[in-house]
């Protein structure tokens, strides 16, 4: 069982049991909840009555179920007709804009203006009390709710890349909005439901608690309430049957409308929990850890942080996804190890992983994570828990995100950024000895007049500016493992070099200090790694010294990327002695031929051809398309 199906079990299981037995109620042996027995009225529970009677002597726990019925089934249908009405006015008028947004959205904004309670109430007076009255009534009450979420979330997405491919592709408006636009507005529509639902349930209740909802002699939860009301003082259980009753399902539906919601919504990645190393039925007992002294490798160094056989899965209902297989990489104090692979490859949830900030649709399947702490002990990051692995973040390792300006706060100050990181540890207090150590920070990662740069916003510094108080953050605390994601990705070559000498500053100031970095240029990888971990589809196919992997590239992917570097970057991979890379240096035939199952032969000594595969070759090598 998945871990996204594990979180449906309990709100589905409620929500089934509360469904069955309401659907199931002419089958179960039930007494008839019209059958009364004055004499016996308020009765307490007893073997043949388990719930008690009610005023006319009616089985409660009968009136309790078929009630059920009526309440469900209204508040249910009509929350499933607005959704609807709601959802398709609010694609429409998103999408289409203009006159059509005027005579759907802006239309069944109109019924916002009036107070939900006396709206349903007119709807009644005017059709008369009954169930189907009652659904009309909410069905008009709540279709703007729909309509006014699912046009926001289609104002969004209609602006997004793959929309924009889609129409210049020629695709029908219509079958965009039903094929692309509609599966991603469902989960903010999810929510949207169970509040129609809660409420839908609730207002039905008043309604028949007035006499204008369901009819009598048909059961309901209002009614119950309604005819509890004037026996409170004689029998009280029976207002807190129906009261627990409409509780506990309005409880049910909104827990499993949320959990929908993360399960079904592949964008509902939030940063969370510590490295769990997890196998398919949870977590599993953490391996041994190495002690410090026999961990030493043949340059007699222990490795500072060790991975081994690293695996991190995508759990989805519809599929479970590896994103990183068995990955294995160690970087020791004082060493730049560089993690290279094109976009997808699996670097930087590698990297997430390591500081326990994996999003929550992923988690990690196998594999360990030795760290070891600075009082020398060793550390496997998966027997952690959450308050532990705060603890050590920024303390002992720290990150630096790619793209500062998402990462830094805009609405605080630089200076009071830096110096939450201290004190999240225990640093310096407050004061002037705090300030001072800002300051000082500041202008050791190369910020101009620090003093005054520490009470600028975030979008009152430059690019270059932001990623080195980006830094400043993130080595606040003399961190010994820093981790690098793409820190110079976003920036011009002039700053990225100046960042790149950063980087090589901080680690001549603490020379104890590990860097792993992230990226995918090999012209940076030349300036600043020590080794070379090249990941490619999750994996990592090769590791070894810069110069050695520039110089003679092992697997196949390594050397297209090197024979792919522009001109410019190759003249910086030559600063390397020996290191010239060219086409020629590739090897024969395709680059996936060594890790693809349908490999044949010849796929050994020739290169793949430039054209489109046959349908016929397509079907014995699935990767072709993606080699062309």
């Amino acid at each position: 069982m998945s871990r996204a199906t594990r979180k449906l079990l309990l709100p589905g299981t409620m929500v089934a049991l509360i469904v069955a037995a309401i659907l199931l109620a002419p089958v179960l042996p039930l007494d008839d909840v019209r059958a009364m027995d004055v004499p016996n009225r308020f009765a307490g529970p007893s073997g043949a009555h388990w719930l008690g009677q009610d005023e006319f002597g009616r089985d409660v726990l009968s009136r309790l179920i078929w009630g059920g019925r009526a309440s469900l089934f209204i508040a249910v249908g009509s929350a499933l007709a607005a959704a609807v009405i709601g959802t398709t006015l609010g694609l429409l008028g998103g999408f289409f804009r203009g006159l059509t947004e005027i005579f759907t959205v802006r239309a069944a904004e109109i019924i916002l203006c009036l107070p939900p309670l006396l709206l349903a109430l007119l709807v009644v007076t005017i059709l008369g009390a009954g169930t189907w009255p009652l659904i009309l009534a909410l069905t008009i009450l709540y279709t703007p709710n729909y309509a006014r979420v699912a046009y926001s979330a289609t104002l969004q997405i209609r602006a997004l890349d793959f929309v924009t491919a889609q129409r210049a592709m020629g695709t029908h408006p219509l079958r965009i909005l039903v094929r692309t636009i509609l599966p991603n507005v469902l989960p903010p529509l999810l929510v949207q439901m169970s509040l129609v639902v809660a409420s839908a349930m609730v207002i039905e209740s008043g309604l028949s608690f007035l006499g204008l909802g369901v009819v009598p002699p048909t059961p309901s939860w209002g009614l119950m309430i309604r005819g509890a009301r004037g026996a409170m003082d004689v029998a009280p259980m029976l207002l807190v049957w129906p009261s627990l009753a409409l509780a506990g399902t309005i409880l049910s539906f909104n827990l499993l409308c949320d959990r929908l919601q993360a399960v079904l919504d592949p964008r509902s990645v939030t940063a969370g929990g510590a490295l769990w190393l997890r196998g398919r039925s949870g977590r599993r007992e953490a391996p041994a850890v190495p002690g410090t002294k026999d961990a030493t490798t043949e340059t007699g160094t222990a490795p500072l942080l060790e991975v081994d056989g690293l695996s991190i899965r995508l759990d989805n209902p519809a599929a479970d996804l590896d994103l990183v297989r068995e990955a294995s990489f160690a970087v020791r104090p004082g060493e730049t190890l560089a993690l290279v692979g094109e976009s997808g490859s699996g670097k930087t949830i590698s990297g997430l992983s390591m500081v326990g900030l994996l999003p929550d649709a992923l988690s990690v399947s196998g594999g360990a994570a030795i760290y070891r702490r600075r009082d020398g002990s060793a550390v496997d990051l998966a027997t952690l828990s959450e308050d532990e692995f705060r603890a050590l973040r920024s303390a002992e390792i720290s990150m630096v995100f790619q793209d500062a300006a998402a990462a830094l706060n805009p609405v605080t100050r630089i200076g009071e950024q830096v110096a939450e990181a201290i004190r999240a540890h225990g640093g310096a207090g407050k004061g002037s000895d705090l300030d001072a150590r800002v300051v000082d920070l500041l202008r050791r990662v190369g910020i101009p007049e620090p003093e005054r740069r520490a009470r600028a916003y975030p979008h009152e510094l430059s690019g270059g500016q932001r990623q080195r108080a980006m830094i400043a953050v993130a080595i606040a605390n003399n961190p010994r493992l820093l981790i690098a994601d793409e820190p110079t990705t976003a920036l011009d070559p002039t700053i990225q070099a100046q960042i790149l000498q950063l980087f090589r500053d901080l680690k001549d100031q603490t020379p104890e200090m590990g860097l792993i970095f992230v990226t995918h240029d090999l012209a940076v990888v030349a300036e600043i790694a020590d080794r070379v971990s090249v990941m490619y589809a999750g994996e990592v196919v090769e590791e070894g010294p810069v110069a050695d992997i520039f110089e003679r590239p092992r697997h196949p992917y390594t050397a297209a990327l090197i024979a792919s570097v522009p001109e410019g970057g190759a003249e910086r991979l030559t600063a390397i002695p020996g290191t010239v890379p060219q086409p020629r240096d590739m090897p024969p035939g395709c680059r996936f031929a060594p890790r693809c199952a349908h490999a044949e032969p010849e796929c050994e000594k020739r290169p793949p051809p430039s054209e489109y595969p046959t349908p016929e070759r397509r079907t014995r090598c699935i990767r072709w398309q993606e080699v062309t």
